[in-house]
C-alpha cells in the first residue's frame, strides 16, 4: 500500500523500536531476522532478503546523515519474475525527509553534497523572473512584544522599534495601522512608558500593556472581539477569614529554609565581608523531591552571570547555605571566584574534573551543564559513566543538541536513574528553595512572581519564556508556584510531562497541577492515560498551545524543534480535546487560562485542601552595580574619557568617522593619524605630509643607538616587543627626541621677533645648543636628501612655510661659522610641522601651541622609527643571530682609581 491515497502512514505503518546504545548494550541494532518478521509479514519470500538489505543500509545512512525523518512513498520491489534483469529490485517514486538541523557541525560537508544538486541543475525556489505577491486588505494590526523576558532590557530593546517606527511614520499612517504593545521582563516599565509616550506624538494609534495583562488577551483586542477580561487579579495573602498568625496556630508556619530572616524581611549578615559556610553534612530527601533548601549544586562551565543569580536567589529564600558549591571548568586551571551574598561576598572553587569536584563535595547530588550543543554530549557521559553515583539529577541549558546525541544521553541516564531535565531548556524552580540556572529571569521578576517562597500549584512546560507566564500568572491567582519544570522544546528531551507530574502527584506539598503542552508529540497523552488509570488524581489544569496550526496549509512548527505535529493526533485541538473528556480543566481559549486556575484554587481552598499562608516581604537584594547604571538610577564621575574613539556601536568610529567610510574614502595611515590625534580630518596634502615623515624616519641604519639596542635585545632572545620597546627606550633629547624642542625654540624666537642672527647670537651667550641644527656627517656641500624631500614638498604644497623659511635663514648664520651647522631632517620636519599646524586653518593658534608642548611631534619619529626597529628584530630572528657579547678590547677598563677594599669589623 502506497502512493499519495495511503492516508495515515504512522497509523497504518507495522513498526520496529531500534534502541539507542548504551555502554551496557552497545549493539542494539536488530537482527535480519528479526526485521523480516517484524516489518515484512505481507512480503513475499523471495522479495524479502533484498528489501532486508535495504533497510539496513537506508537506517545507516540515516543515522551517519542525521536525519530527523525519512519517508519514502511508493516504494516500489520487483520480484525476479517481474523486472528486466532477472533479479529483485528496489526503486523508489518519491521521498520526504528533514534533517537534524543541530547536527550541522557534525556532518555539514555530507550535507552539501546533496545541497549543491540545486546549484548544478539551476533549480531554485523561486526562478529568476518568478514573483512573490501578497494581498494587501484592510487597514493592518501590529502587535509588538510578547513574554515576560529572562535578561533582555526591554527599554533597550524598545528604542530601535521606536526609531523603526518614527522612520515609517506616514506609511503607518496612510495604512490606519493600529499598535499594541504588550512585554514584561528587566526595566519593561521604561520600555512601555517610552512606547506610550510615542503613541502621543507619532499620530498611529499605541495601546499599551505590561505583565499584569495575560500574554495572549490582546489579541482578542486587537481585533476588537467583544470578550470579557481574564488577566489574573491578585488573590490575598491568606483565606478569606483567615486570622493573622500570630493570633491563631491554624497557620502553618514558614518553612526551615527561612528561618535565618527576621520577622521584618530582613537577613542576618556576619561581620566579615567574606561569608563561609557549614556544608559537612548531606541530606537526603525522598525521590520524587530532587530538589529542596539544602540542594546543592556543580555549574559546568564558566557562569559566573548564572550563578550569581543562583546565589541572590538562594538568599532571598533565606537558604543556610549556597545552592552551587562549585564549578567545573576544564580549561582555566583550579581557582577561586568571589560572589556576593546578599550585602557581602563569598568564594566559589573552580575544578577542572567532574571527580575532583565530586570528591571535594560529596553533598552535591545536581549538575547545572552549561557546556555548548558541541560538547554536551561528552561533558554529560563524563558525568554519567563517571561512576558518581550521588550525581542524580543534571540539567542540560544547551540548544542545538544533535537528537541522535540527545538520545543517547537519554538513554544512558535511564540505565543509571538518573533525572535529566533538557536540553534546550532554561531548567527550572523549586520557589524557596533551588533554581536552576537562569529559570525565573532576572531578581525583580522573581519578587514579582513570589518565587522566594512555595506555593502550592507544581507545573511543567517545555517553554523556559512560558514559564515565566506561568509563574506570573499563578502568582496572581494562586498562592504561587510549588514547582515549575521547563523540560526543553528539543524533540527528544531528558524527561517528559507525565515524569515530573507523577512526581507532584506523590509530593503532598503539591496541591495542583498545571500542564502547559503545544502542537507536536505525543507526550501529552502519557498524562491522560495516567489520569485516566488513576495514577494522577490531583486536579490538573491544562492547554496545549498551537490551536491556531489549522489555520495554515502548509506544515508549520512554533519555535521548538518538537512542536510540529505529524498527525491529527498530535494536533493542540486534538489534545485540548482529548484531555478535557478524560477529566482535566481545560479552558475554551487560551485567554481564559487565568480564570480556570482562579476557580480551581479557590475550590481547593475552601475544601481545606490549600491552606493559603500569610505573606512576608523577602530581603532587600542589592542591585548590581552594571544594572542600575543601565537603567539610569547611579551615576557616577568616569574614571577615564576618551574622545578619540568608539567601538561600542555597530560599526567603529575615528573621531566620529565610521571604519567603512576610512576605506570607502581611501584617506590613508595619514588620515588616520590625523583622525586619532588631532580628532579631525586634515587636507590631503596634510596627511600625504605626515605620510612623509613617517616614510623619513622609519629608519636610519643599524648603527643609531636605538636600533643597536633593538638588535642586541633581540639577539639575547627577547621577543618583539621587548626588543621594540629596548630600542624605544633611548629615544631622548640626545637620539630622535629633538623634533619637539626644536619645534618650540624656532617657533619662539620667530614670536618673540628675534632676527636669525639675534637668535643664534642668543643661543651662544646662553650656552645653549639650537635643536635642530647639526649634522655629524652631512654638510652644505654634502646635503641631506631626506631634508631636501621635505623642503621641496613644502614649498611645493603648503599654502605658508614661513617657519621653514626662518629656519633656513638661520641656517645661513651657523653654516657661516661651520658648514656641517645645517638645518638637520629632526628640525626640518619640526618646523614644517608647525607651519601645518599654525596655517592649514584647521587649528586654532592656541590648539596648535598645545600640540607642540605635548610631544605631538616626537610622536611622528616614535611611530615612524617604531617600523624600522620591528624590522632589525626580524632581521635578527631571520639570521638566527647569536647572543651579542661586545669585545672587551674595544673598552677602555680604568681600576686604578679603586681604593683597596675596606675590611668592616666590630669596634671593641
Amino acid at each position: 500500500e502506497g502512493g499519495v491515497d495511503v492516508g495515515d502512514v504512522d497509523a497504518k505503518a507495522l513498526k520496529l523500536d531500534i534502541p539507542v546504545p548504551t555502554s551496557a548494550k552497545p549493539n542494539t541494532f536488530p537482527s535480519k531476522e528479526t526485521i523480516a518478521a517484524t516489518l515484512l509479514t505481507h512480503v513475499p519470500a523471495e522479495k524479502k532478503s533484498a528489501l532486508v538489505d535495504f533497510l539496513i543500509r537506508l537506517y545507516s545512512v540515516y543515522v551517519d546523515l542525521h536525519f530527523a525523518y525519512l519517508e519514502i512513498n511508493p516504494l516500489i520491489c520487483l520480484g525476479a519474475s517481474e523486472s528486466k534483469s532477472g533479479k529483485v529490485e528496489i526503486h523508489y517514486l518519491d521521498m520526504a525527509a528533514k534533517l537534524d538541523q543541530t547536527a550541522e557541525s557534525i556532518c555539514g560537508q555530507k550535507w552539501a553534497i546533496a545541497r549543491d544538486l540545486s546549484v548544478y541543475d539551476g533549480s531554485a525556489v523561486v526562478q529568476k523572473g518568478g514573483k512573490v505577491t501578497a494581498d494587501r486588505g484592510p487597514p493592518m494590526i501590529l502587535i509588538i512584544g510578547g513574554g515576560i523576558a529572562n535578561f533582555t532590557n526591554v527599554a533597550a530593546t524598545f528604542k530601535g522599534i521606536i526609531r523603526a517606527l518614527k522612520e515609517y511614520k506616514q506609511q503607518l499612517i496612510n495604512s490606519g495601522v493600529k499598535i499594541f504593545v504588550r512585554r514584561g521582563g528587566p526595566n519593561y516599565q521604561e520600555g512601555l512608558k517610552a512606547m506610550r509616550l510615542l503613541g502621543e506624538s507619532l499620530g498611529v494609534p499605541i495601546r499599551v500593556f505590561g505583565p499584569e495583562t495575560h500574554i495572549t488577551e490582546i489579541v482578542p483586542l486587537a481585533l476588537g472581539i467583544s470578550a470579557k477580561s481574564h488577566s489574573p487579579k491578585s488573590v490575598p495573602a491568606t483565606a478569606p477569614g483567615t486570622p493573622p498568625a500570630a493570633a491563631s496556630g491554624s497557620v502553618t508556619s514558614e518553612p526551615s529554609a527561612v528561618g535565618t530572616i527576621h520577622p521584618s524581611g530582613e537577613r542576618t549578615q556576619p561581620d566579615d565581608q567574606i561569608v563561609h559556610f557549614d556544608t559537612s553534612s548531606p541530606t537526603s530527601r525522598p525521590s520524587y523531591r530532587p530538589f529542596d533548601e539544602h540542594t546543592r549544586s556543580f555549574v559546568y562551565g564558566l557562569q559566573p552571570r548564572a550563578i550569581q543569580g543562583m546565589l541572590d536567589f538562594d538568599y532571598s529564600c533565606g537558604r543556610a547555605t549556597p545552592s552551587v558549591a562549585a564549578m567545573i571548568y576544564p580549561f582555566g586551571g583550579h581557582h577561586i571566584q568571589k560572589f556576593y551574598w546578599g550585602t557581602k561576598e563569598t568564594l566559589l572553587p573552580v575544578y577542572t574534573s567532574v571527580g575532583e569536584a565530586v570528591a571535594k563535595h560529596p553533598d552535591v547530588d545536581v549538575v547545572v551543564n552549561f557546556a555548548s550543543s558541541r560538547s554536551v554530549l561528552g561533558s554529560t557521559m563524563e558525568i554519567l559513566k563517571g561512576g558518581y553515583t550521588g550525581i542524580r539529577s543534571i540539567a542540560l541549558i544547551a540548544e542545538g543538541v544533535p537528537e541522535r546525541h540527545a538520545r543517547e544521553i537519554l538513554w544512558e541516564a535511564k540505565q543509571r536513574n538518573v533525572l535529566i531535565i533538557g536540553p534546550a531548556t532554561v531548567g527550572g524552580i523549586k520557589p524557596g528553595c533551588f533554581r536552576i540556572g537562569n529559570s525565573g529571569g532576572m531578581m525583580d521578576n522573581i519578587i514579582a512572581s513570589k518565587l522566594y517562597r512555595a506555593g502550592s500549584v507544581g507545573y511543567v512546560s517545555k517553554s523556559g519564556g512560558m514559564s515565566n507566564e506561568l509563574n506570573n500568572i499563578l502568582s496572581f491567582t494562586t498562592n504561587g508556584t510549588y514547582e515549575g519544570i521547563a523540560i526543553g522544546g528539543d524533540r527528544y528531551p531528558g524527561t517528559t510531562f507525565i515524569d515530573h507530574l507523577l512526581r507532584y502527584e506523590a509530593d503532598p506539598d503539591c496541591k495542583m497541577l498545571v500542564l502547559l503542552g503545544e502542537v507536536g508529540g505525543v507526550e501529552e497523552y502519557r498524562v491522560i492515560e495516567a489520569v485516566k488509570n488513576g495514577q494522577i488524581k490531583k486536579p490538573i489544569v491544562a492547554w496545549a498551545i498551537g490551536t491556531c496550526a489549522k489555520m495554515f496549509t502548509t506544515e508549520v512548527q512554533f519555535g521548538h524543534a518538537g512542536s510540529m505535529a505529524n498527525s491529527d493526533l498530535e494536533t493542540a485541538d486534538a489534545k485540548n480535546r482529548a484531555m478535557r473528556e478524560a477529566g482535566f480543566v481545560v479552558p475554551e481559549t487560551f485567554e481564559e487560562l487565568p480564570t480556570v486556575l482562579r476557580e480551581t484554587y479557590d475550590a481547593l481552598v475552601a475544601k481545606g485542601v490549600v491552606v493559603p499562608k500569610p505573606e512576608r516581604d523577602p530581603p532587600v537584594i542589592p542591585m548590581d552595580y552594571k544594572w542600575a547604571q543601565e537603567l539610569g538610577l547611579i551615576r557616577k564621575p568616569a574614571a577615564f574619557i576618551s574622545t578619540i574613539s568608539d567601538e561600542r556601536g555597530q560599526e567603529l568610529l575615528y573621531a566620529g568617522m565610521r571604519i567603512s567610510d576610512v576605506f570607502k574614502e581611501d584617506i590613508g595611515l595619514g588620515g588616520v593619524v590625523s583622525l586619532l590625534w588631532f580628532k579631525r580630518r586634515l587636507p590631503p596634502w596634510a596627511t600625504k605630509f605626515i605620510e612623509m615623515v613617517l616614510m623619513l624616519t622609519a629608519d636610519h641604519g643599524p648603527a643609531v643607538s636605538g636600533a643597536m639596542n633593538t638588535i642586541v635585545a633581540s639577539r639575547a632572545g627577547k621577543d618583539l616587543i621587548s626588543s621594540l620597546a629596548s630600542g624605544l627606550l633611548t629615544i631622548g633629547s640626545r637620539f630622535g627626541g629633538a623634533l619637539d624642542e626644536a619645534a618650540a625654540m624656532f617657533s619662539n624666537a620667530r614670536d618673540t621677533g628675534l632676527t636669525p642672527r639675534e637668535f643664534v647670537d642668543n643661543s651662544r651667550k646662553a650656552n645653549k645648543l639650537i635643536s635642530g641644527i647639526g649634522h655629524k656627517i652631512k654638510s652644505v656641500n654634502n646635503p641631506d636628501l631626506r631634508v631636501e624631500l621635505v623642503k621641496e614638498y613644502v614649498r611645493k604644497n603648503f599654502p605658508s612655510h614661513s617657519l621653514l623659511d626662518y629656519a633656513l635663514a638661520v641656517e645661513k648664520v651657523t653654516t657661516s661659522k661651520k658648514d656641517t651647522l645645517i638645518l638637520n631632517v629632526d628640525g626640518c620636519i619640526a618646523v614644517c610641522f608647525v607651519d601645518l599646524l599654525r596655517d592649514s586653518g584647521a587649528f586654532t593658534p592656541e590648539e596648535a601651541d598645545e600640540y607642540i608642548k605635548i610631544g605631538t611631534l616626537n610622536g611622528l619619529f616614535v611611530l615612524g622609527r617604531s617600523i624600522g626597529f620591528i624590522g632589525h628584530h626580524l632581521d635578527q630572528k631571520r639570521l638566527r643571530a647569536p647572543l651579542y657579547r661586545h669585545p672587551a678590547d674595544d673598552i677602555f677598563i680604568n681600576m686604578a682609581d679603586v681604593s683597596q677594599p675596606r675590611v668592616l669589623g666590630r669596634m671593641q
